[in-house]
């Protein structure tokens, strides 16, 4: 199967010496493009600014804004299995990037924020999708309500949820997983790479049932 699989965060500039970003590290993605490598699966890496070397063998696309990442993702949709969307994609970028970098002002400042593009949602939305489509949720509280409203408002077939506060920066991490059909599975504590393990059988699992149905 090809998977495709974004990683880290994304940066949204403000001026040319600061940007909006957020926590990630960019582990959990990468252990699953590395765990899919490792049973022979091809994968396409979307990856924001990490400090991690990509795995060898993968088609490595490096983006740094969300704009980017949704057009590299959607280079790539239709030649895709299973598309895992695990970066901790900026939810908001300013309106306008100041040319030059912005002065300390004692009386300080405020920045006007848009949304940026929805990736996991338009992926959603396409019609007759070929592509198992998962979305992950990091939240810090109310985590299976959040997770099971982004699974439906989103059209996915799995989302992957875990508490934030857990899983930022370590290379640990436990998982509420859930399915369309109204299935969920929980992964106790582990080690990113042993869950990123079971994660892909359940996806490769997942698409194989997809494609099983439409026969």
């Amino acid at each position: 199967m090809t998977f495709l699989i974004t990683a880290g965060p994304t940066r949204e500039p403000i001026d040319p010496v600061r940007y909006i970003s957020n926590r990630s590290s960019g582990k959990m993605g990468y252990a699953i493009a590395e765990a899919a490598l490792d049973v022979g699966h091809d994968v396409v890496l979307v990856s924001g600014p990490v400090n991690l070397a990509p795995p060898t063998k993968t088609k490595f696309i490096s983006v740094s804004t969300t704009d980017e990442m949704f057009e590299a993702v959607h280079r790539y949709a239709d030649e895709l299995d299973v598309c895992v969307l695990c970066a901790a994609v900026a939810d908001y970028k300013p309106t306008k990037i100041s040319p030059t970098k912005i002065k300390k002002r004692a009386a300080g400042t405020s920045l006007e924020l848009i949304p940026t593009c929805d990736i996991l949602q338009s992926l959603g939305r396409q019609q007759n999708r070929k592509f198992l489509l998962v979305g992950f949720a990091a939240e810090t509280d109310h985590l299976e309500a959040n997770a099971t409203k982004k699974l439906r408002e989103k059209n996915c077939d799995i989302i992957v949820a875990n508490d934030a506060c857990v899983a930022m920066e370590t290379d640990e991490n436990e998982l509420l997983i859930l399915f369309c059909d109204g299935e969920t599975k929980r992964i106790s504590r582990a080690s990113k790479t042993f869950l990123a393990r079971e994660l892909v059988k359940i996806f490769a699992n997942s698409q194989q049932k997809r494609l099983t149905k439409k026969l």
